[in-house]
């Protein structure tokens, strides 16, 4: 079996708890790939700009599956761009407003965006996610962007009973997702990780399973079911390791590059 595509998610899987990861063996194994004409795609809940801005010598060569799957770019060119409907925006913002422990980033394809009252703690901590990340009076106002995904950060210990409650209160407008720590991410339904690959294998030619996939959180779930090689960090969720077909080395023991070279054939 042969391996045409890898894809990695990025906290927790590809990078390490310091947000780094091993650039000199990643950019040995990258040139290895290329000769053996394997696809490397970054898929992550994160902001394309902020993404690309850990690869800047190959950054437009490599396809990524950003904010979840709402957004596809491969080599540069964007393949696919979600919508969230303008007045679905402005109910899932009503309903958030009752959620007091909550804070919200509403995400689009030229920016993402904060309301200028949140805490300066949380919109520093936003901008490690998010590179373009603007201050609004309110989010209601934000009108002149193709909008696709909202994220939450909740107390972690809440995230569980917030995931509950905002699956009865939304329905499947928008579907609930934990993408680690305390974060949960409203992403659009059936617009995931496992989408975006597949409109990438679309335009390459590679089955399913020709993929390898790598992730720990909630938000990887369909992209590891996806895909043929499936891959669980040691530090992944309990839910995670029970649909990859193998667990690996944690995200601080440099677990996804050690397979990849594995699976290039030491």
């Amino acid at each position: 079996m042969t391996v045409k595509m890898i894809a990695v998610d990025m906290d927790g899987t590809f990078l390490n708890s310091q947000q780094e990861y091993d650039r000199e063996k990643f950019s040995q194994l990258y040139q290895r790939m290329k000769q053996q004409e394997v696809r490397f795609v970054i898929a992550s809940g994160n902001q394309y700009y902020q993404l690309k801005s850990f690869f800047p010598e190959v950054e437009d060569e490599l396809s990524f599956v950003a904010e979840n799957g709402a957004y596809v770019i491969s080599e540069g060119e964007e393949l696919f761009t979600g919508e969230i409907d303008p007045e679905l925006v402005h109910d899932v913002l009503t309903i958030l407003a009752a959620f007091t422990e909550g804070h919200t980033i509403l995400c689009g394809k030229n920016s993402a965006y904060v309301a200028e009252n949140e805490p300066e703690s949380f919109i520093e901590h936003g901008r490690k996610y998010y590179h373009r990340l603007k201050k609004v009076p309110n989010l209601f106002e934000v009108k002149e962007d193709t909008l696709f995904k909202f994220a939450l950060s909740f107390p972690v210990e809440q995230v569980s009973e917030v995931l509950e409650q905002l699956h009865d209160t939304l329905g499947e407008k928008v579907i609930p997702i934990s993408s680690g720590h305390g974060d949960v991410d409203l992403i659009i339904p059936g617009i995931h990780k496992a989408h975006g690959l597949m409109k990438l294998q679309e335009v390459w030619g590679i089955k399913n399973h020709e993929v390898a996939a790598f992730g720990d959180s909630g938000n990887d779930l369909e992209m590891l079911k996806h895909a043929g090689f499936s891959y669980a960090m040691s530090n992944g969720q309990p839910k995670v390791k029970a649909v990859a077909k193998e667990i690996i080395l944690s995200n601080d023991e440099n677990g996804v590059l050690t397979k990849i070279e594995e699976l290039l054939g030491n």
